[in-house]
Protein backbone atom coordinates (compact mmCIF):
# COMPACT_ATOMS: atom_id res chain seq x y z
CA UNK A 1 0.00 0.00 0.00
CA UNK A 2 1.33 3.43 -0.89
CA UNK A 3 2.48 5.69 1.93
CA UNK A 4 1.27 9.21 2.54
CA UNK A 5 3.36 10.87 -0.18
CA UNK A 6 2.63 8.12 -2.75
CA UNK A 7 6.33 7.58 -3.29
CA UNK A 8 6.44 4.05 -1.95
CA UNK A 9 4.42 0.83 -2.00
CA UNK A 10 5.04 -2.34 -0.04
CA UNK A 11 3.60 -5.82 -0.18
CA UNK A 12 1.01 -6.45 2.53
CA UNK A 13 -0.04 -9.82 3.86
CA UNK A 14 -3.61 -9.71 2.43
CA UNK A 15 -2.23 -9.03 -1.06
CA UNK A 16 0.41 -11.75 -0.67
CA UNK A 17 -2.30 -14.17 0.45
CA UNK A 18 -4.47 -13.18 -2.52
CA UNK A 19 -1.56 -14.05 -4.85
CA UNK A 20 -0.59 -17.23 -2.98
CA UNK A 21 -4.07 -18.80 -3.02
CA UNK A 22 -4.69 -18.87 -6.82
CA UNK A 23 -1.17 -20.15 -7.49
CA UNK A 24 -1.67 -23.03 -5.05
CA UNK A 25 -5.12 -23.78 -6.48
CA UNK A 26 -3.71 -23.70 -10.00
CA UNK A 27 -1.02 -26.23 -9.09
CA UNK A 28 -3.63 -28.48 -7.46
CA UNK A 29 -5.80 -28.43 -10.57
CA UNK A 30 -2.80 -28.96 -12.83
CA UNK A 31 -1.85 -32.01 -10.80
CA UNK A 32 -5.34 -33.45 -11.09
CA UNK A 33 -5.21 -32.87 -14.84
CA UNK A 34 -1.92 -34.80 -15.00
CA UNK A 35 -3.52 -37.68 -13.16
CA UNK A 36 -2.11 -37.17 -9.67
CA UNK A 37 -4.13 -37.56 -6.50
CA UNK A 38 -4.37 -39.37 -3.21
CA UNK A 39 -2.48 -39.12 0.06
CA UNK A 40 1.04 -38.73 -1.32
CA UNK A 41 0.02 -35.95 -3.67
CA UNK A 42 -1.86 -34.18 -0.89
CA UNK A 43 1.21 -34.28 1.36
CA UNK A 44 3.44 -33.04 -1.46
CA UNK A 45 1.13 -30.11 -2.19
CA UNK A 46 0.92 -29.25 1.50
CA UNK A 47 4.71 -29.14 1.79
CA UNK A 48 5.01 -27.00 -1.35
CA UNK A 49 2.27 -24.62 -0.17
CA UNK A 50 3.88 -24.16 3.26
CA UNK A 51 7.34 -23.49 1.83
CA UNK A 52 5.92 -21.07 -0.74
CA UNK A 53 4.01 -19.23 2.00
CA UNK A 54 7.14 -19.09 4.18
CA UNK A 55 9.27 -17.41 1.53
CA UNK A 56 6.57 -15.25 -0.05
CA UNK A 57 4.88 -13.93 3.09
CA UNK A 58 8.25 -12.99 4.59
CA UNK A 59 8.72 -10.67 1.60
CA UNK A 60 6.04 -8.50 3.24
CA UNK A 61 8.00 -5.93 5.30
CA UNK A 62 5.51 -6.02 8.18
CA UNK A 63 5.57 -9.84 8.33
CA UNK A 64 9.36 -9.95 8.23
CA UNK A 65 9.60 -7.39 11.03
CA UNK A 66 7.19 -9.36 13.21
CA UNK A 67 9.02 -12.62 12.51
CA UNK A 68 12.31 -11.09 13.58
CA UNK A 69 10.76 -9.68 16.75
CA UNK A 70 9.17 -13.04 17.54
CA UNK A 71 12.46 -14.88 17.12
CA UNK A 72 14.29 -12.26 19.16
CA UNK A 73 18.00 -12.72 19.79
CA UNK A 74 18.67 -16.28 20.93
CA UNK A 75 15.50 -17.45 19.15
CA UNK A 76 17.13 -16.86 15.78
CA UNK A 77 18.38 -20.44 15.79
CA UNK A 78 14.73 -21.53 15.39
CA UNK A 79 14.59 -19.89 11.94
CA UNK A 80 15.23 -23.07 9.90
CA UNK A 81 12.42 -25.03 11.60
CA UNK A 82 9.90 -24.49 8.78
CA UNK A 83 12.09 -25.85 5.94
CA UNK A 84 13.41 -28.55 8.29
CA UNK A 85 9.96 -29.84 9.25
CA UNK A 86 8.80 -29.57 5.63
CA UNK A 87 11.58 -31.76 4.23
CA UNK A 88 11.31 -34.26 7.09
CA UNK A 89 7.55 -34.53 6.63
CA UNK A 90 7.92 -35.12 2.89
CA UNK A 91 10.80 -37.59 3.02
CA UNK A 92 9.38 -39.71 5.86
CA UNK A 93 5.80 -39.88 4.57
CA UNK A 94 6.12 -39.71 0.78
CA UNK A 95 9.38 -41.54 0.09
CA UNK A 96 10.05 -43.25 3.42
CA UNK A 97 13.81 -42.99 2.92
CA UNK A 98 15.50 -42.04 6.18
CA UNK A 99 18.85 -41.48 4.48
CA UNK A 100 17.32 -38.72 2.38
CA UNK A 101 15.50 -37.39 5.44
CA UNK A 102 18.84 -37.01 7.22
CA UNK A 103 20.41 -35.41 4.14
CA UNK A 104 17.52 -32.95 3.88
CA UNK A 105 17.75 -32.14 7.58
CA UNK A 106 21.48 -31.49 7.29
CA UNK A 107 20.88 -29.26 4.27
CA UNK A 108 18.44 -27.09 6.26
CA UNK A 109 20.37 -26.97 9.53
CA UNK A 110 24.07 -26.73 8.63
CA UNK A 111 23.88 -23.25 6.99
CA UNK A 112 22.03 -21.95 10.06
CA UNK A 113 24.62 -23.46 12.42
CA UNK A 114 27.44 -21.87 10.44
CA UNK A 115 25.83 -18.45 10.52
CA UNK A 116 24.92 -18.76 14.19
CA UNK A 117 28.61 -19.24 14.94
CA UNK A 118 29.45 -15.97 13.17
CA UNK A 119 26.75 -13.89 14.89
CA UNK A 120 27.97 -10.40 15.67
CA UNK A 121 30.69 -10.45 13.03
CA UNK A 122 30.55 -8.17 9.97
CA UNK A 123 29.16 -9.88 6.84
CA UNK A 124 31.87 -11.52 4.75
CA UNK A 125 33.15 -14.19 7.14
CA UNK A 126 34.11 -17.63 5.83
CA UNK A 127 30.95 -18.98 7.48
CA UNK A 128 28.84 -16.69 5.27
CA UNK A 129 30.44 -18.02 2.09
CA UNK A 130 30.30 -21.62 3.29
CA UNK A 131 26.60 -21.30 4.08
CA UNK A 132 25.90 -19.78 0.66
CA UNK A 133 27.75 -22.62 -1.08
CA UNK A 134 25.87 -25.26 0.91
CA UNK A 135 22.55 -23.70 -0.12
CA UNK A 136 23.57 -23.30 -3.78
CA UNK A 137 25.74 -26.22 -4.90
CA UNK A 138 23.32 -29.11 -4.17
CA UNK A 139 20.77 -27.34 -6.36
CA UNK A 140 23.27 -26.39 -9.07
CA UNK A 141 24.43 -29.98 -9.48
CA UNK A 142 20.89 -31.39 -9.10
CA UNK A 143 21.77 -33.47 -6.05
CA UNK A 144 18.72 -32.09 -4.25
CA UNK A 145 16.35 -33.51 -6.84
CA UNK A 146 16.74 -36.92 -5.20
CA UNK A 147 14.92 -35.57 -2.14
CA UNK A 148 11.74 -34.97 -4.14
CA UNK A 149 11.21 -37.84 -6.60
CA UNK A 150 7.41 -37.57 -6.53
CA UNK A 151 5.82 -36.17 -8.57
CA UNK A 152 8.50 -35.69 -11.18
CA UNK A 153 6.81 -32.53 -12.51
CA UNK A 154 7.27 -30.84 -9.11
CA UNK A 155 10.78 -32.09 -8.34
CA UNK A 156 12.46 -28.88 -9.53
CA UNK A 157 9.86 -26.63 -7.89
CA UNK A 158 10.13 -28.38 -4.52
CA UNK A 159 13.92 -28.22 -4.70
CA UNK A 160 13.87 -24.48 -5.34
CA UNK A 161 11.29 -23.91 -2.60
CA UNK A 162 13.40 -25.76 -0.04
CA UNK A 163 16.62 -24.03 -1.13
CA UNK A 164 15.14 -20.54 -1.02
CA UNK A 165 13.40 -21.18 2.31
CA UNK A 166 16.67 -22.46 3.77
CA UNK A 167 18.54 -19.43 2.47
CA UNK A 168 15.95 -17.02 3.85
CA UNK A 169 15.96 -18.71 7.24
CA UNK A 170 19.76 -18.56 7.37
CA UNK A 171 20.58 -15.13 5.93
CA UNK A 172 17.41 -13.07 6.45
CA UNK A 173 16.01 -14.37 9.74
CA UNK A 174 19.09 -15.71 11.55
CA UNK A 175 22.09 -13.76 10.19
CA UNK A 176 19.94 -10.69 9.40
CA UNK A 177 22.50 -9.53 6.88
CA UNK A 178 22.07 -5.91 5.87
CA UNK A 179 21.38 -4.84 2.32
CA UNK A 180 19.78 -8.00 0.91
CA UNK A 181 16.62 -6.10 -0.01
CA UNK A 182 14.39 -9.14 0.38
CA UNK A 183 11.23 -7.20 1.15
CA UNK A 184 8.96 -6.53 -1.82
CA UNK A 185 8.67 -2.75 -2.00
CA UNK A 186 8.31 -0.29 -4.86
CA UNK A 187 9.76 3.20 -4.77
CA UNK A 188 9.90 6.07 -7.22
CA UNK A 189 12.43 5.34 -9.96
CA UNK A 190 12.31 1.55 -9.67
CA UNK A 191 10.27 1.13 -12.83
CA UNK A 192 12.40 3.46 -14.92
CA UNK A 193 15.57 1.83 -13.63
CA UNK A 194 14.42 -1.70 -14.48
CA UNK A 195 13.00 -0.65 -17.87
CA UNK A 196 16.17 1.13 -18.99
CA UNK A 197 18.35 -1.81 -17.95
CA UNK A 198 16.01 -4.23 -19.73
CA UNK A 199 16.00 -2.26 -23.01
CA UNK A 200 19.77 -1.81 -23.06
CA UNK A 201 20.33 -5.48 -22.27
CA UNK A 202 17.93 -6.59 -25.01
CA UNK A 203 19.66 -4.28 -27.50
CA UNK A 204 22.96 -5.99 -26.68
CA UNK A 205 21.94 -9.59 -25.99
CA UNK A 206 19.49 -10.26 -28.84
CA UNK A 207 21.84 -9.38 -31.76
CA UNK A 208 24.76 -11.00 -29.95
CA UNK A 209 22.78 -14.15 -29.13
CA UNK A 210 21.56 -14.49 -32.72
CA UNK A 211 25.06 -13.89 -34.07
CA UNK A 212 26.44 -16.64 -31.81
CA UNK A 213 23.69 -19.01 -32.83
CA UNK A 214 22.37 -19.18 -29.27
CA UNK A 215 19.07 -17.47 -30.11
CA UNK A 216 16.76 -18.04 -33.04
CA UNK A 217 13.69 -15.88 -33.52
CA UNK A 218 10.85 -18.36 -33.46
CA UNK A 219 7.61 -17.10 -31.85
CA UNK A 220 4.92 -19.74 -31.41
CA UNK A 221 1.24 -19.72 -30.43
CA UNK A 222 1.82 -22.80 -28.26
CA UNK A 223 4.21 -20.81 -26.07
CA UNK A 224 1.66 -18.03 -25.78
CA UNK A 225 -0.87 -20.54 -24.44
CA UNK A 226 1.63 -21.64 -21.81
CA UNK A 227 2.38 -18.04 -20.79
CA UNK A 228 0.44 -18.02 -17.46
CA UNK A 229 2.20 -21.13 -16.17
CA UNK A 230 5.55 -19.96 -17.54
CA UNK A 231 5.17 -16.54 -15.94
CA UNK A 232 4.48 -18.00 -12.49
CA UNK A 233 7.28 -20.54 -12.79
CA UNK A 234 9.87 -18.09 -14.09
CA UNK A 235 9.03 -15.29 -11.66
CA UNK A 236 8.74 -17.26 -8.43
CA UNK A 237 10.99 -20.28 -9.06
CA UNK A 238 13.76 -18.86 -11.25
CA UNK A 239 14.10 -15.07 -11.14
CA UNK A 240 13.34 -14.41 -7.47
CA UNK A 241 15.48 -17.28 -6.05
CA UNK A 242 18.43 -16.49 -8.32
CA UNK A 243 18.31 -12.79 -7.48
CA UNK A 244 18.24 -13.63 -3.77
CA UNK A 245 21.27 -15.91 -3.98
CA UNK A 246 23.43 -14.11 -6.51
CA UNK A 247 22.64 -10.49 -5.78
CA UNK A 248 21.20 -10.34 -2.26
CA UNK A 249 23.70 -12.78 -0.77
CA UNK A 250 26.75 -13.36 -2.98
CA UNK A 251 27.21 -9.91 -4.56
CA UNK A 252 26.41 -8.39 -1.18
CA UNK A 253 29.11 -10.46 0.53
CA UNK A 254 31.75 -9.95 -2.16
CA UNK A 255 31.18 -6.19 -2.26
CA UNK A 256 31.70 -6.01 1.50
CA UNK A 257 34.71 -8.35 1.55
CA UNK A 258 36.46 -6.57 -1.33
CA UNK A 259 35.23 -3.14 -0.20
CA UNK A 260 34.31 -2.34 -3.79
CA UNK A 261 30.79 -2.76 -5.13
CA UNK A 262 31.90 -2.75 -8.78
CA UNK A 263 34.35 -5.61 -8.23
CA UNK A 264 31.64 -7.46 -6.34
CA UNK A 265 29.28 -6.89 -9.28
CA UNK A 266 31.79 -8.15 -11.86
CA UNK A 267 32.80 -11.30 -9.94
CA UNK A 268 29.21 -12.20 -9.14
CA UNK A 269 28.20 -11.75 -12.79
CA UNK A 270 30.94 -14.18 -13.86
CA UNK A 271 29.87 -16.72 -11.23
CA UNK A 272 26.25 -16.27 -12.35
CA UNK A 273 27.34 -16.89 -15.92
CA UNK A 274 29.18 -20.09 -15.02
CA UNK A 275 26.14 -21.34 -13.10
CA UNK A 276 24.57 -21.86 -16.56
CA UNK A 277 27.38 -24.00 -17.97
CA UNK A 278 25.56 -27.28 -17.25
CA UNK A 279 22.73 -26.46 -19.64
CA UNK A 280 22.80 -28.66 -22.74
CA UNK A 281 24.92 -28.90 -24.77
CA UNK A 282 27.54 -29.14 -22.02
CA UNK A 283 29.70 -27.10 -21.65
CA UNK A 284 27.39 -24.33 -22.83
CA UNK A 285 29.88 -21.46 -23.20
CA UNK A 286 27.45 -19.32 -25.20
CA UNK A 287 24.97 -19.43 -22.33
CA UNK A 288 27.76 -18.64 -19.86
CA UNK A 289 28.76 -15.57 -21.87
CA UNK A 290 25.25 -14.18 -22.27
CA UNK A 291 24.29 -14.99 -18.67
CA UNK A 292 27.38 -13.11 -17.47
CA UNK A 293 26.23 -10.03 -19.37
CA UNK A 294 22.75 -10.46 -17.91
CA UNK A 295 24.27 -10.76 -14.43
CA UNK A 296 25.95 -7.38 -14.87
CA UNK A 297 22.59 -5.78 -15.61
CA UNK A 298 20.68 -7.59 -12.85
CA UNK A 299 23.40 -6.78 -10.35
CA UNK A 300 23.48 -3.13 -11.33
CA UNK A 301 19.72 -2.84 -10.83
CA UNK A 302 20.17 -4.28 -7.33
CA UNK A 303 23.04 -1.84 -6.65
CA UNK A 304 20.99 1.17 -7.76
CA UNK A 305 17.76 0.25 -5.97
CA UNK A 306 18.87 -1.71 -2.90
CA UNK A 307 16.01 -4.12 -3.57
CA UNK A 308 15.73 -7.57 -5.15
CA UNK A 309 12.29 -6.81 -6.56
CA UNK A 310 13.13 -4.59 -9.60
CA UNK A 311 15.98 -6.86 -10.68
CA UNK A 312 13.80 -9.95 -10.25
CA UNK A 313 11.11 -8.37 -12.43
CA UNK A 314 13.68 -7.53 -15.10
CA UNK A 315 15.12 -11.05 -14.85
CA UNK A 316 11.63 -12.54 -15.21
CA UNK A 317 10.82 -10.29 -18.17
CA UNK A 318 14.03 -11.35 -19.94
CA UNK A 319 13.29 -15.05 -19.43
CA UNK A 320 9.62 -14.69 -20.40
CA UNK A 321 10.59 -12.81 -23.57
CA UNK A 322 13.02 -15.60 -24.43
CA UNK A 323 10.29 -18.18 -23.78
CA UNK A 324 7.82 -16.46 -26.10
CA UNK A 325 9.96 -15.22 -28.93
CA UNK A 326 13.11 -17.30 -29.23
CA UNK A 327 14.31 -20.87 -29.39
Amino acid sequence: MANGNSKSWELRLPIAFAVWVPIVVFVILLGFRLGYGGRRYGITLSVAAVLFAFEFFLACPSVLERARKFLGGHGRVLAPLVPLFAVLFYTTTVTGKWTWALAGAAYCVVPALLLASSAGEPPGSWEDYAAALIVWLPVEFRWMYHLFPYPTELSHTLTILLALSTGIAAFVLLRRMDGIGYEIVWRRGFGVNAAIHFLIFVAIAVPLGMHLGFLKFDPAIARLRSLPLATVGITFFTAWPEEFLFRGVLQNLLSRTLKNQWTGLAITAVIFGFSHILHAPFPNWKYVFLATIAGLFYGHVWMKTGSLFPGALMHALVDISWHLLFR
